[in-house]
């Protein structure tokens, strides 16, 4: 680096071949460690730690953790039995001569950063600032640069175009909470934040341009979860023209393999990530992003007990889940994991151990037929050792619970393989739902998706038996990226709609722009967003999305650094025609 007046070198740069030389480094004081008269400071920059050593005490008036200092003085080697390791500089420290205080520290710490990870989320969240120089947070938000230059870059050899979109846009219906901003010049209208660039991107492929990509911000206001900030995330946004299915995953798979690759030591799913058909999915994991670290998986068995004469089990759907080698646990497992059940919502568990010589044991034994005893064993894989648990509900709740049982249950036993990245791609979503309150059809996922079969298919079938072209990525049970084929067709489009309940009209009203652009040639045109918070969050072994952003909002949508969502004056509301009711 170029020398200036606050450093020679990065406090991560000196090593062996400097002894001898005057540096200047510059940073933060870390830790002070009195020696008998002989101080130690461990100084860290943006970059790492190196220690400084003191003989005069009184160079080290007013310097305090955290203050900012540049000192200058000669490097030397450090005595063999106080070498470190785990550190860059660790064989070396400089013999301070001269230092500047740059930036003093006026008030108690609030925490101790090397441990401000420790501390209650509001308090760090309040003084990021403090937080972010905690070298692990640090180190993920350097990684998201890294990571976010790597995609730019990789998208780029790829063929597609970093574009931008606006902000300022207008509220459409697309799943979540609209943010609304009043206009000033307009009385009484609002624009909104985008939830997604959903229609730009689409209209720029009818614009005439291939490829598009760009890092986008999304809002939406949203109720936080581990893995969802609740304002603002963003995805790797890009759409394809004259692109199927096949095209898209195939360059999200490439991205998403590449990216995880080169970021991680960890091994990532080799060759095709998995094709898993929606309903298949839901059968077999239970959710919709399954984690195919666990090996576990369920079956349906709902028809070996249409006319049984357990009542908790007749006419209901039932899943089961074969757990080999359990029947070993203790007493205390299986009631933790009705504790478990009942607390996600189940009446009970029901389940059966498989003895050395193949014979049931268990609550649930009494009530099965011998035909049902032989079905289970050939359908679920039954062995020596084996507990098969039952999940017995509504169509709706069963495969949710039975997901939910698996992924507790792989927990306990510690079955779930932590070092690797498993991908697969969910595929054929329903095109629509009833929807459980009102009864009407409404869209699954995204209503400008491709219905499988196009306008035949929306004309002669059974809205709720149609499939779209809609497409997840997932990986380790994180849903990572939503995608799908457009529908560029405008009779096809109007007839979706129409199934969903808005007229020719409403479509003009709510999505005008998409509407006109498509009556003058559009081409088939289909993408994907995959979430980079999310990406990272996986990266970096993280629990939660806000420690992989610089600034979040907590977890009731508050900015407890800048304090918003503030009040504002009199004369701002009026200025753009808001009174507060």
């Amino acid at each position: 680096m170029r020398e200036n007046k606050y450093r020679s070198l990065l406090c991560d740069a000196l090593r062996e071949e400097h002894i001898g030389q005057t540096v200047r480094v510059a940073g933060w004081v870390e830790n002070i460690r009195d020696h008998g008269g002989v101080l130690f400071v461990d100084l860290r920059d943006h970059y790492g730690v190196v220690q400084l050593v003191f003989h005069d005490e009184a160079m080290l008036s007013g310097v305090s953790r955290e203050t900012v200092i540049s000192a200058a003085g000669q490097v030397v080697k450090r005595d063999p039995e106080t070498i470190n390791p785990k550190i860059a500089t660790g064989r070396v420290e400089i013999v301070v001569e001269t230092l500047d205080l740059l930036g003093e520290v006026r008030a108690p710490l609030p925490f101790e950063v090397p441990s401000s990870t420790e501390v209650k989320e509001d308090i760090r969240l309040k003084y990021r600032y403090l937080d972010l120089r905690n070298p692990r947070v640090h180190r993920n938000i350097v990684l998201r640069s890294e990571v976010i230059a790597y995609l730019r870059q990789k998208m780029t050899e790829l063929g597609f175009l970093d574009m931008q979109t606006p902000i300022l846009s207008t509220s459409s219906p697309e799943g979540a909470r609209d943010y609304l901003i009043p206009s000033r010049k307009h009385h009484g209208k609002f624009y909104a934040l985008p939830q997604a660039p959903q229609i730009f991107k689409q209209l720029l492929m009818v614009s005439g341009f291939d490829r598009y990509f760009q890092v986008a911000p999304c809002f939406r206001d949203e109720d936080a979860r581990a893995d969802r900030s609740p304002g603002e995330f963003y995805q790797l946004d890009f759409e394809m023209a004259f692109a199927t299915e096949e095209d898209v995953l195939a360059v999200c798979e490439e991205v998403l393999r590449d990216t995880f690759s080169h970021f991680s030591d960890l091994p990532v799913t080799e060759g095709a990530f998995p094709r898993i058909p929606y309903e298949e999915c839901m059968v077999k994991y239970g959710t919709d992003k399954p984690d195919l670290r666990n090996p576990l998986t369920i079956i349906d068995i709902s028809d070996l007990f249409v006319e049984t004469d357990f009542a908790p089990f007749r006419g209901k759907c039932v899943r089961a889940i074969n757990v080999p080698d359990c029947a070993s646990q203790s007493k205390g497992f299986f009631e933790k994991m009705l504790k478990f059940a009942t607390e996600i919502g189940m009446k009970g568990l029901g389940y059966i151990k498989v003895a050395e010589d193949m014979s049931y044991q268990g609550p649930i034994d009494k009530f099965l037929s011998d035909e049902q005893r032989a079905e289970l064993r050939d359908r679920a894989g039954l062995r020596p050792g084996c507990v098969l648990y039952f999940i017995a509900d509504s169509k709706e709740a069963a495969p949710r619970l039975a997901g939910q049982i698996r992924e507790e249950v792989a927990a306990r036993l510690g079955l779930i393989d932590e070092k690797r990245f498993a991908f697969c791609f969910v595929v054929d979503f329903p095109m629509y739902e009833q929807d459980e309150e009102t009864g009407k059809i409404i869209f699954t996922h995204n209503p400008f998706s491709m219905p499988q079969g196009g306008l035949r298919a929306l004309e002669e079938e059974n809205p709720l038996s149609l499939l779209a072209y809609q497409y997840d990525a997932v990986c380790n049970g994180v849903e990572l990226a939503s995608g799908a084929v457009r529908n560029h067709d405008l009779p096809t489009m109007i007839k979706a709609f129409e199934i969903a309940g808005y007229t020719e009209d409403d479509l003009k009203e709510k999505f005008g722009a998409l509407y006109q652009a498509f009556r003058y040639g559009a081409p088939p045109h289909a993408g994907m967003a995959p979430g980079i918070d999310r990406m990272l969050m996986l990266l970096t072994g993280e629990d939660n999305i806000r420690e992989v952003i610089a600034f979040p909002l907590n977890s009731n949508a508050q900015d407890a650094l800048l304090g918003a969502p503030t009040e504002v004056t009199e004369q701002q509301l009026r200025e753009v025609h808001i009174k507060i009711r």
